[in-house]
């Protein structure tokens, strides 16, 4: 059976990444804080003498408080994913889409040969260069 003590170190050992991360990342401290600020925010504007029907019925209601719950919502899985060490991949997966849609031109059946000849063009010069397909014969 194992110690408690053991147990501790484990997950201090377990978690201490996470803490690291805290600490040296200002985009997490700020997605945390902005957060708690909309959390704050909600809370303040909700909670008055009201009770829970009333409370319920004015987050329904109020567009306001949804765009700020869906804010504090947003900023704390940012801070989650920062946390776990996840990146955003945006600019990777514009770029690969991008490629894609520009093969896709290219080797079109219907637009490719005509694509292919314009940039040629454009980039060769009209006429200095003139690709004659793979036929196999030696000319």
């Amino acid at each position: 059976m194992t110690k408690t003590t053991d147990k501790v170190s484990d997950t201090a050992a377990t978690v201490r990444p996470y803490f690291e991360r805290a600490l040296h990342d200002t985009e997490l401290r700020q997605n945390v804080r902005n957060a708690y600020e909309s959390a704050r925010s909600i809370y303040d504007e909700l909670i008055g003498n009201r009770g829970v029907t009333g409370v319920a019925k004015r987050v329904a209601s109020n567009r306001d408080i949804q765009d700020e719950l869906r804010s504090a919502v947003d900023e704390l899985r940012s801070a989650a994913g920062r946390v776990r060490g996840e990146t955003a991949h945006k600019g990777r997966n514009s770029g690969l889409l991008l490629i894609g849609i520009v093969l896709a031109v290219l080797f079109n059946p219907l637009t490719g040969p005509q694509v292919r000849k314009w940039l040629s063009d454009r980039l060769l010069g009209a006429g200095e260069f003139t690709y004659r397909g793979g036929n196999g014969s030696s000319g």
